[in-house]
C-alpha cells in the first residue's frame, strides 16, 4: 500500500496496513528530527493519518482539470496534481520523478493554475538554459490563463524584468542566470519553487545546489526523471532542497545510509531509506500509464574495428596499461582517476574514429561504415532519425560524410541558442529533413522530437539513464509509431565493457525505489582494471 502511494496509484484506493503504520513513525521523524515543519507537529501527524485512511488529496482537482483540459490531461497526471496538493496541504515538498516524456511540465503548470486563487505571490521555475522557453510555450499552449515571465537577456534587462515578478503567476529563469542574479531574488517571496531537471543540483557542493537553496519560497518541488544517476548522495542533495534536514546532514546520511548500502550491501539500510523517501517521491513509468504508447524496441548492433583502426587501438591499449599501472603505483587509485578517465576516453575515441585525436588519419572507421549502412536503409524505409554522440568532434565527422552524400540534417550542440533549438524542433516535427544530429550532453533532455521513430546512439555513455533520457526525446506522449533504439558497439573493445557496466548500473538506479537489488556506486579499481 505504501509503495502504491509512492508510485502514484490513486490515494483513495490505498489500503491501511502495517506498512502505513510504519509510515506514521517515518513522518514523526520529520516532526521530531532535524526537518522543522513550518506548522509544527500537527500537520505531519494528520498527513500520516490521511494516508492510513486513504483520504484523497484534493477532491476538486480532478473535476477542474477534466473540464479545462478535456482530452489533454490524463488520469495519471491528475493523480500527480492531487499528490502535489496533498503534500502542499500538510506543508511538505516532494520530487516528481516520472519517467521521461510523461508530461511533468503540464502537471506543474496545472497545479499552479489550480492554486492561483488560493495562493499569494508568484511561483518560480528554475530550468536548464535550453528549456526556459519551453516552459513559456507549454503555458501558452495549455494554460494561457497563467501569466508567465521569462527572466533572461542582459543584466540590466533581467533586473528590470524582476521588478514585475510579483505581478505574474510564474517566473522562469535558468540555473546559470539564477547564480548571477541571486541577490535580486532574495527580496521576492515565492509561493512555490520548482526545479526542472533537478539532477543539476545532484552535487551538493556546486554553486547550482547552494544557490537554489537561498530562494525564499514557501514550498519546494523537484522534477527529474533520474533522481539518482551515480550515487545516493545525489538523492540527498535534491531532498536537501525539497525538505532540508529530512534526510539528516550529509555526513550523518553517509554514515547511516550511503556507506552501509554502497560498501556493505546492507539491505536493512536500503529498506529503511526507501521507507523514508517513498511518500515524497512520485514516480510512474511509461509502460504502466501509457498503454496506448507504441513500443520502444532496443537493439545492440556490433561492428569490428577496421584493420588499421585495430592496430592503433591495440598499440594504445598496451601503452595505456603501462601508464595506468605506473599511475596507480605512484599516486594510488583515488588520485589517479582523472588521468585514468582521460586514457579511457582516448580508447573510446579510437572506437568511434581515430581521426578524433590523430591528425591526418586517412583510414576508415568500422562504426562509421556501419552507420552509413543503417542510415541508407532507414531513409529507404521512410524512417526519421535522431543520432546522438557525446563527442561533438564525431558529429563533425558525420556531418562531413552527410554533406558529401547531400543528405540534409539538423544539428544541435551546446552552442545552439534556445530560440534556435525550438525552431529546429518545430521544423523537424513538422516533417522537415530526415535526420537530427544531437550532442548527448546538450540535447539529451528537454526536447520533444516525436517526429522521429528511430534513435541511434553512436557511442555508449557510462550511465544508461542518460542514454534512456535521450532516447525518450522520441518515445514520449504524442508518438504514433514504434520507436527503434540502436546502440552501436565496437566488438572486443572498451565499448563492450561499458555496455556490461551499464547493465550493472541499471540495478543501482532502480534499487532505492525498488529495494532488493544490488546497489552499485561509481567504478571500483577492479572495474577499471577490467575495462
Amino acid at each position: 500500500g505504501l509503495h502504491q502511494v509512492a508510485v502514484g496509484h490513486r490515494l483513495e484506493h490505498v489500503p491501511a496496513g502495517p506498512d502505513l503504520e510504519r509510515l506514521e513513525e517515518v513522518l514523526l521523524v520529520v516532526v521530531h528530527g532535524q526537518h522543522q515543519h513550518p506548522h509544527g507537529a500537527a500537520p505531519a501527524v494528520e498527513f500520516a493519518g490521511r494516508l492510513q485512511t486513504g483520504h484523497p488529496g484534493h477532491p476538486d482537482v480532478q473535476d477542474y482539470t477534466a473540464a479545462v483540459y478535456l482530452n489533454v490531461i490524463r488520469n495519471y497526471q491528475v493523480d500527480g496534481i492531487n499528490w502535489m496538493y496533498f503534500l502542499r496541504k500538510y506543508g511538505f515538498g516532494g520530487i516528481l520523478a516520472d519517467d521521461m516524456g510523461l508530461g511533468k511540465t503540464l502537471q506543474v503548470i496545472s497545479f499552479v493554475l489550480s492554486e492561483r486563487d488560493s495562493s499569494k505571490g508568484p511561483s518560480l521555475v528554475v530550468a536548464p538554459t535550453s528549456l526556459i522557453y519551453n516552459w513559456q510555450n507549454e503555458v501558452k499552449k495549455f494554460v494561457p490563463e497563467l501569466s508567465v515571465l521569462v527572466v533572461s537577456g542582459m543584466p540590466s534587462e533581467r533586473k528590470e524584468l524582476l521588478r514585475e515578478a510579483e505581478n505574474v503567476d510564474l517566473v522562469v529563469t535558468s540555473y546559470p542566470l539564477l547564480r548571477r542574479d541571486i541577490g535580486l531574488y532574495k527580496d521576492i517571496k515565492f509561493r512555490y519553487c520548482f526545479l526542472d531537471e533537478a539532477q543539476h543540483i545532484k552535487n551538493p557542493n556546486t554553486l547550482n545546489a547552494k544557490t537554489v537553496k537561498q530562494i525564499n519560497s514557501d514550498m519546494n518541488f523537484a522534477l527529474t526523471g533520474t533522481p539518482i544517476e551515480n550515487s545516493i548522495t545525489e538523492l540527498w542533495s535534491i531532498f536537501d532542497f525539497v525538505m532540508p534536514g529530512y534526510l539528516l546532514s550529509h555526513s550523518k546520511f553517509v554514515k547511516k545510509f550511503e556507506a552501509p548500502i554502497t560498501k556493505h550491501d546492507d539491505k536493512n539500510a536500503l529498506n529503511d531509506l526507501s521507507k523514508h523517501i517513498r511518500p515524497f517521491i512520485l514516480r510512474r513509468l511509461k509502460r504502466d500509464v501509457l498503454h496506448e504508447l507504441p513500443d520502444k524496441i532496443e537493439s545492440k548492433l556490433t561492428c569490428e574495428l577496421t584493420p588499421e583502426q585495430k592496430k592503433i587501438y591495440l598499440a594504445y591499449l598496451q601503452k595505456s596499461k603501462k601508464e595506468i599501472a605506473m599511475e596507480l603505483e605512484s599516486k594510488g587509485f583515488e588520485k589517479s582517476q582523472i588521468k585514468i578517465l582521460s586514457i579511457l576516453t582516448r580508447l573510446r575515441q579510437i572506437c568511434c574514429h581515430p581521426s578524433l585525436f590523430i591528425e591526418d588519419f586517412k583510414g576508415e572507421s568500422g562504426k562509421m561504415q556501419l552507420l552509413e549502412e543503417i542510415l541508407a536503409d532507414a531513409f529507404d524505409s521512410g524512417h526519421r532519425v535522431l543520432l546522438f554522440s557525446q563527442f561533438t568532434g564525431m558529429l563533425e565527422i558525420i556531418k562531413q560524410s552527410l554533406d558529401k552524400q547531400k543528405i540534409e540534417y539538423f544539428y544541435l550542440d551546446g552552442s545552439t541558442k534556445a530560440e534556435e533549438r525550438l525552431r529546429m524542433v518545430d521544423s523537424f516535427n513538422s516533417g522537415s529533413k530526415k535526420l537530427f544530429l544531437i550532442s548527448l550532453k546538450a540535447g539529451g533532455t528537454g526536447l520533444n522530437l516525436t517526429g522521429a521513430d528511430m534513435v541511434i546512439h553512436f557511442d555508449p555513455w557510462w550511465n544508461p539513464a542518460v542514454e534512456d533520457q535521450a532516447s525518450d526525446r522520441a518515445h514520449r506522449i504524442g508518438q504514433k509509431n514504434v520507436v527503434q533504439v540502436m546502440k552501436l558497439i565496437t566488438q572486443g573493445t572498451i565499448e563492450d565493457k561499458i555496455f556490461e557496466l551499464q547493465q550493472k548500473k541499471k540495478e543501482m538506479i532502480d534499487s532505492v525505489i525498488k529495494p532488493g537489488e544490488t546497489f552499485r556506486s561509481k567504478m571500483t579499481e577492479s572495474e577499471i582494471r577490467e575495462l
